[in-house]
């Protein structure tokens, strides 16, 4: 079943929203080469903590950190470690969440490690893309996958691979509600959208095969190709007036 949220609990989802944008702003802007990925942790836990609020992922299901932090062809669901330290040339996707009052945000984002090549700057440009499509397929009467179609239409037409395990899903008063979004699918299909329904949408986009596997660590998912991959996430609420991205500040 999805859940509807009522517009009071899609502002508490706001705030949520805001204090995760602002964690993976301020992680952003601390990326450079030479920092460790720990240390970008532990930013993102300060500004949420900070905030009165609570980091998402921190706990959830065992995960040890407050950022899932991937590097390269790391696809999801990095730990941040003392021993990895970002290069110059990387790539680190950040994913990060925030609880307020019970109710989750999520977003994640793609940051290049000072200069990139052009490829994986086009990789990131049209992850990017791919997101800002499936988000302007949220309105209501449109279908679930309708996002999920946008998004491929996007990724493919640029030559990119779609990451097919893993997906986008509801969000509220659970991390992971009802229903997933996978980002491929035919038009047209799936439940009709309809007010206060609140999704996160996130396309993991890979520049080489769309395979992956997990590591040993039992989070880690690497494309099988070694070729990187790019993750950008919003969460955002259907509303009258179309789409409503709640991760910002």
């Amino acid at each position: 079943m999805i859940i509807r949220k009522s517009s009071a609990e899609i502002e508490i989802m706001r705030e949520a929203g805001r204090i995760t944008a602002r964690a993976l702003r301020l992680v952003g802007e601390a990326v450079k080469p030479g920092i460790t990925t720990v240390e970008l942790d532990a930013i993102a836990e300060a500004t949420i903590c900070d905030a009165g609020a609570v980091p998402a992922f921190k706990g959830y299901h065992g995960f040890p950190a407050t950022i899932c932090s991937s590097v390269n062809d790391e696809v999801v669901h990095g730990i941040p470690a003392r021993s990895r330290r970002l290069l110059l040339g990387d790539i680190v996707s950040v994913d990060v969440g925030a609880i307020v009052d019970g109710y989750y945000g999520d977003s994640a984002m793609t940051f290049p490690v000072g200069e990139i090549d052009s490829e994986t700057r086009r990789l990131l440009d049209v992850t990017a893309a791919s997101l800002a499509a499936g988000i302007a397929k949220a309105r209501v009467g449109m279908r679930l996958f309708d996002i999920s179609a946008a998004v491929q239409a996007v990724a493919e037409t640029a030559g990119f691979s779609v990451v097919r395990e893993y997906v986008g899903h509801g969000i509220g008063r659970e991390m992971h509600e009802e229903p997933q979004i996978p980002n491929f699918g035919p038009a047209g299909k799936g439940p009709a959208l309809k007010e206060g329904m609140v999704f996160a949408i996130e396309p993991m986009i890979n520049a080489g095969t769309a395979t992956v596997r997990q590591m040993d660590d039992g989070w880690t998912v690497m494309t099988s190709d070694g070729a990187c991959s790019a993750h950008f996430e919003h969460t955002i609420a259907v509303t009258a007036d179309g789409p409503v991205i709640l991760t910002v500040e």
